[in-house]
């Protein structure tokens, strides 16, 4: 890492935010302070771990909220949350770092969220016999945890007192390597989060004002890939009647110049105004927004299908009632799959595809109609995670004890 943020400012901030990282945490922490340690490897993650957060804070046990994240995407976006009262990255794993930081956070109790599994963090909160538990969790058979070589993998599964996973399937994978008497399906609190920014959502009079009364198309979490897909396709499709919003991964000052040539009849959300130009195509230059957005698309486009990485979140968009289309690396992502075996969502392999499919969504207006209830009821069908999480919690007395 070192070596790499010499070229990769990713990888620089990685760096730089580890500097003095224990002083900072014991001047920060006080050592008679009662502690809940929540970790998430990024910001997709702290998504998943937002709810039972928010949800702990309410419950009046007197406990303080500890955030850490590996990646610096989770960290720059919500290094200012205030449902934490403190943020910080995690120090690398390693038997020193793992038994310094639990010395000054002193927890008494740890949520690791989803897919995070270091060894000697895990290792010596076990042996302090800390409360552990692992939260919206989803296991596939190709994971090393069920091959002949995953022995080790498996014992640091075995180090949580408590794995709630998404689904049966998890489930039944663990069971095949012993783990499921500390195993339970709580469901995805994604589920809980997506739901409860629709039920506060409140109108953004630009975008409003920018679209009027025309078909909308909102593309999020875009990668090149995608971006390219669409310039093409939008040549060929006519623009009277139709609005683009295009809310891209990467908002760098670089990047947006690029979008901007990709796009020529397009203009930035940072220099619209309510009389702003008569442009089709509108270019999200920020983050947080398009969660909001997809409330106001006729079809909602999900980014990162057509790359390595895999789609974004597709819930932002279903738990409006929008149909959704995403490309087809979409496999290890479980509610992508079930939103395309409810009728909610189509995966396309290439522009003839997305050239035929956009136009049948857009226009039929009895499919749409039938592919947005669909994705609604499968989003609010599959509520009540953190309840299942906290009520564990409660019942254990994991923060009583």
């Amino acid at each position: 890492m070192h070596l790499v943020s010499l070229f990769n400012p990713k990888a620089r901030k990685w760096v730089e935010g580890r500097k003095d990282l224990y002083k900072k945490l014991e001047q920060a922490i006080p050592a008679d302070e009662k502690i809940i340690w929540v970790h998430c490897a990024s910001l997709g993650e702290f998504e998943q771990g937002r709810p039972v957060i928010e949800r702990l804070r309410t419950q009046g046990t007197g406990h303080k909220l500890l955030l850490t994240f590996f990646s610096p995407s989770g960290y720059e976006a919500q290094k200012d949350y205030k449902g934490a009262n403190w943020v910080f990255y995690l120090p690398m794993d390693g038997p020193r770092n793992a038994r310094r930081f639990l010395e000054i956070v002193h927890p008494s109790l740890v949520i690791f969220v989803k897919y995070e599994f270091w060894y000697y963090y895990l290792k010596k909160i076990k042996y302090r016999n800390i409360p552990l538990l692992l939260i919206s969790a989803l296991f596939r058979k190709d994971m090393s945890f069920f091959k002949w070589y995953g022995g080790l993998q498996r014992k640091i599964l075995s180090r949580f007192d408590h794995l709630f996973v998404q689904n049966e399937s998890s489930k039944e994978l663990l069971h095949q390597i012993g783990l499921s008497h500390i195993t339970s399906v709580s469901g995805d609190t994604r589920f809980d989060r997506v739901i409860e920014i629709a039920e506060k959502f409140e109108p953004l009079p630009l975008i409003e004002q920018f679209i009027g009364n025309k078909i909308t198309v909102v593309a999020g979490s875009t990668w090149k890939e995608d971006e390219e897909l669409l310039s093409r396709f939008k040549e060929d499709w006519p623009n009277d009647d139709k609005k683009w919003i295009i809310a891209p991964h990467e908002i760098s000052q670089h990047h947006m110049t690029e979008l901007k040539k990709l796009f020529p009849d397009s203009v930035l959300y940072s220099e619209l105004t309510a009389a702003g130009p008569d442009k089709s195509v509108l270019l999200i230059d920020n983050v947080g927004m398009l969660s909001k957005l997809y409330r106001y698309a006729t079809v909602a486009f999900i980014g990162g299908g057509f790359s390595k990485g895999g789609i974004h979140n597709v819930l932002e968009a279903a738990v409006y009632g929008k149909p959704v289309m995403f490309g087809p690396n979409y496999s290890k992502y479980y509610e992508a799959s079930q939103l395309i075996e409810t009728g909610a969502a189509i995966s396309i392999d290439d522009r003839g595809e997305f050239d035929v499919n956009i136009d049948l969504i857009a226009y039929g207006i009895e499919i749409n109609k039938e592919m947005s209830r669909k994705a609604k009821d499968y989003v609010y069908a599959n509520k009540g995670a953190t309840d299942k999480i906290v009520r564990f919690i409660q019942e254990k007395r994991l923060l009583t004890n």
